[in-house]
């Protein structure tokens, strides 16, 4: 508590002396009659008291010992326009993972985590703003995630409040499109999930066969078995197994042969071999080996996706653009726009510190931008009315207003992201061309083989024909390279993930054994 002494009135003898106290987080001043009292520490408001609370019970009270006013003020502030875009119940339903009227739930990414008591404060957003319902931190890949009730608190209000915190959000372009990109992602975790049922299932319906239970089972039970097997085999064929058939199809539609091509024929060997033998009752057929076969597959292509998702060097271009911008409207009022919805002779307000989105007409009397997002130069341009400006560059000054030319998907910046210099996957690469003509000549010996064989048995004895030809289908079946293909390359991503390399294509790694320099420009990027 300070002392600060006053004027002598006019009509005292003595000088009088007005009190003033400071809040212990935040260190603004207070009214002692309006400071709140708690640990015999004076307090601005319930939200400061709230994280010194959570602070002391968690003994993480050394957050003081570094500054006697370490902490940031929980009063109301006004962050003007910087959320706005998140009232807009469109965007909000787009970057949430579940959206409804009564609960929300949301990923967000905040940089400024850095400790266990960012954790223990964030994860204890619930005690600081009613509406709040659950909050969890992963601290490696500086997640937040959390659920609220926006009758009772908005999207935008947990963005401030989290600013005001001190980890402000960052919510990006790239975010936007993960998300409308998530539920193509999802069908892979369906198909995954149901070839993992399906595999369990038929093989506990095998065990008669592998453990040479005739005697225990009578045939009825073990026909309907067999039947109940091929009643999970259809869904796991023609739903788990669709991307490659469908892939294989299209190959084949185009005269080319990828190595989709063999592992489809492969399948349908193994599927059509065991339907006849099962309706023919000449045999129990090969359904556990079809399930165990798509079943890893899919596992496959699944950790390779993961690990891919999972490394941040995958952040591109529109990690730093903002989801939206205010444009003007006829009226002359400002309206948030996500920056993908912007049409050419839009004009738009950049304010300081922002990246223009798209490529643009400077509409104010001036302004300094810095490329160095795009070309590394740090030393900011000055720009004048009517100069035309490239997307990327980050104002550096007072708002201005700049008219839109080209969309996003137009612009310079994306067409420079996505030049073959910036090692974009390309259907011509060198791993690309050898899978291919290595699928080509799989798949003509191999059916070069399955018809010798049929045509052998043909001759000395047709009642093998059938049986030789899938036979040599099945067991030539390249379900091993199609396996070891996404398990070996995605844990070689994993690896070097943990020794801190990274690469941005997975299809550079077959090459790396050819590099014999390695190049550094001005700007210290490794090229």
């Amino acid at each position: 508590m300070q002392t600060y002494p006053t004027t002598l009135s006019d009509d005292q003898a003595t000088p009088t002396v007005q009190k003033t106290t400071h809040c212990y987080h935040c260190g603004d001043p207070c009214p002692p009659q309006q400071a709140l009292m708690f640990d015999e520490k004076p307090f601005c408001c319930h939200g400061c008291q709230t994280v010194y609370e959570i602070l002391a019970e968690n003994d993480l009270c050394t957050y003081y010992d570094l500054n006697s006013q370490a902490g940031i003020t929980l009063k109301n502030r006004d962050f003007g326009d910087k959320f706005t875009f998140l009232d807009n119940a469109e965007i909000a339903a787009q970057l949430a993972d579940f959206y409804s009227d009564t609960f929300v739930k949301v990923t967000l990414y905040l940089p400024n985590v850095h400790c266990s008591s960012c954790i223990w404060l964030l994860e204890n957003l619930h005690r600081l703003r009613e509406g709040i319902q659950y909050a969890r931190v992963n601290f490696v890949r500086k997640n937040i995630t959390l659920s609220f009730n926006p009758q009772q608190i908005s999207f935008r209000q947990v963005a401030e409040l989290l600013t005001t915190l001190g980890y402000e959000p960052q919510i990006s372009l790239q975010d936007w499109k993960n998300k409308q990109q998530k539920n193509q992602n999802r069908s892979l975790y369906y198909k995954l999930g149901l070839a993992g049922f399906c595999f369990g299932n038929i093989m506990l319906l095998s065990f008669p066969d592998y453990l040479a239970f005739h005697d225990w089972v009578s045939l009825f039970e073990q026909r309907f078995f067999l039947y109940v097997s091929i009643a999970l085999a259809l869904p796991l064929t023609f739903y788990s197994g669709s991307d490659y058939l469908i892939s294989a199809f299209k190959a084949l539609r185009a005269r080319q042969i990828n190595l989709d091509v063999p592992l489809s024929i492969g399948i349908l060997a193994l599927f059509g071999r065991s339907i006849y033998e099962i309706l023919a009752q000449v045999g129990t057929g090969y359904l556990d080996s079809l399930a165990g076969l798509i079943f890893f597959l899919l596992i496959g292509r699944w950790m390779q996706s993961y690990t891919y998702e999972s490394l941040s060097f995958e952040r591109d271009y529109t990690a730093y653009f903002p989801l939206a911008v205010l444009k003007w409207l006829p009226d002359g009022t400002l309206q948030s726009t996500v920056v993908t919805e912007l049409k050419v002779g839009d004009r738009i307000q950049i304010r300081n510190l922002e990246l223009i989105p798209t490529d643009s007409i400077l509409q104010s009397d001036k302004a300094l931008l810095d490329y160095s997002f795009v070309s590394g130069e740090a030393k900011p341009i000055a720009k004048t009315q009517g100069e035309y400006l490239y997307a990327g560059g980050r104002q550096m000054g007072a708002a201005i207003t700049v008219e839109v030319r080209k969309t996003v998907a137009q612009s310079y910046l994306t067409q420079l992201w996505n030049s073959e210099a910036f090692g974009k996957p390309q259907p011509e690469r060198a791993l690309a061309r050898q899978v291919a003509l290595f699928s080509r000549y799989f798949t003509l010996v191999t059916l070069l083989i399955a018809v010798a064989a049929g045509a052998y048995w043909y001759v000395y004895n047709p009642a093998y024909l059938w049986q030789s030809f899938t036979a040599v289908l099945i067991v030539a079946c390249p379900c091993a390279l199609s396996l070891s293909m996404p398990f070996a390359l995605g844990n070689m991503m994993r690896l070097w993930g943990r020794h801190k390399l990274y690469l941005k294509n997975v299809e550079v790694i077959p090459a790396l054994q050819e590099i014999d320099t390695i190049v550094f420009d001005k700007t210290g990027t490794l090229t």
